[in-house]
Parts: structure tokens; C-alpha cells; sequence
């Protein structure tokens, strides 16, 4: 991982536990990050990064043989001080959704805060149709965690 990658996750994950309670941050660290079921991106302007986010593969939905749904989670969404304002979340979560769409991904969630840090994200995911939901995977029910998802549609098949 390069440097400016490593310390905008850093800065991240100090930020979500300056502004949530310890049991509340679901942050990944920079190691969870290369799992396999974990897609990476960054974006970056003549070099300078801009800002990360990555799609998590939850696998497929129970009791949904034979034709299993897979679903996504968006993870470690970031954008550096300096590019905010910009567009760059917006690029992100485009790229993330249509990564997951082209995987035949059904439908992709996410979790973020309550607290008012956490407001323009929450308004980011609703402009593009995100809805709050129940608490997806393994995640439960928390004061300080507002899940959200987005089905994924597709056009139907030619018969």
C-alpha cells in the first residue's frame, strides 16, 4: 500500500473513532483491506490521491437457491481534506456501483454513522438511492449506525 493510501486510511479510522464509540466503528483497517473478498480503488489527479473506497463481496443470500443473489458492501470511503467538494465521493460511489452491477451484484449496503459528522455521506448515498434498512450480515441493531441499501436492477432476460 503506498504511502498517501496508508495514512489517508489512518486518518480515516481516527476520525471514525473520534466521532463514534469504539463497539460502533466498523472501519476496516489497512490490512482488512487486501482480503480477497474485498475490492480496492483509489483516485488519484496527475498522482496526488484524491481520495479510496472499496465493494466488500458478502457472498450470496440465504434461501436464495437456485439462482443465489450476491450481495456487496461499500467500504472505507475517504476523500482527502484538500479534494472535498469536488466530486470525488460522487466518482467513487458511481465506480463501486457499476463495478458491482457488472459483477451481477443484486444489491449493495453499507453502514455510516448517526452523529452529524457523518451527514453529508448519508446525503451523498440518498441523492443516489440509497434507503435506510435493517441491519444487514453481521452487523446489529446500533444507536450509532444508520445502514442504508440500494437494489441493483437489471434488465430483464430476452425469452
Amino acid at each position: 500500500m503506498r504511502p498517501d493510501v496508508h495514512q489517508l486510511l489512518s486518518e480515516h479510522l481516527a476520525d471514525m473513532f473520534a466521532t463514534s464509540p469504539a463497539e460502533s466503528v466498523h472501519a476496516l483497517d489497512h490490512s482488512a483491506l487486501s482480503h480477497p473478498s474485498i475490492s480496492f480503488w483509489t483516485a488519484r489527479d496527475d498522482g496526488e490521491l484524491l481520495g479510496c473506497g472499496a465493494l466488500k463481496d458478502l457472498g450470496t443470500e440465504a434461501g436464495t437457491e437456485p439462482e443465489a443473489r450476491r450481495l456487496g458492501e461499500i467500504k472505507s470511503m475517504r476523500t482527502t481534506a484538500s479534494a472535498r467538494g469536488r466530486g470525488v465521493a460522487t466518482g467513487m460511489l458511481e465506480h463501486i456501483v457499476a463495478v458491482a452491477r457488472n459483477r451481477g451484484y443484486e444489491r449493495l449496503y453499507l453502514e455510516t454513522g448517526t452523529e452529524e459528522y457523518f451527514a453529508p455521506a448519508r446525503r451523498l448515498y440518498a441523492r443516489h438511492g440509497f434507503t435506510q434498512c435493517p441491519p444487514f450480515a453481521d452487523y446489529t441493531l446500533d444507536p450509532s449506525s444508520v445502514f442504508m441499501e440500494l437494489p441493483l436492477h437489471f434488465p430483464a432476460s430476452p425469452r
